[in-house]
């Protein structure tokens, strides 16, 4: 049986096609594309644990709300 990590890394990992989109809808489809993460929206500047979360997926904004860099898995 497939640990819950596992499972969530079967599915998509990263989303560079959402750079330059609002952070809301990137959590949308990020949500929508692999059901088994959560897509969490931080504004660059925000410290946050360097720890990988292997269900979380970090959508990093600017202060228009504009995705900055690729989200993805960690």
């Amino acid at each position: 049986m497939a640990s819950n990590c596992e499972q969530v890394e079967q599915g998509k990992r990263s989303w560079p096609e959402l750079v330059g989109k609002k952070g809301e809808y990137a959590q949308t489809i990020i949500e929508k594309e692999n059901p088994l993460v959560n897509a969490e929206i931080i504004p660059e500047g925000i410290m946050i644990a360097q720890i990988y979360i292997c269900d979380r997926v970090v959508v990093w904004v600017n202060k228009k709300g504009i995705i900055i860099s690729t989200p993805s898995i960690g």
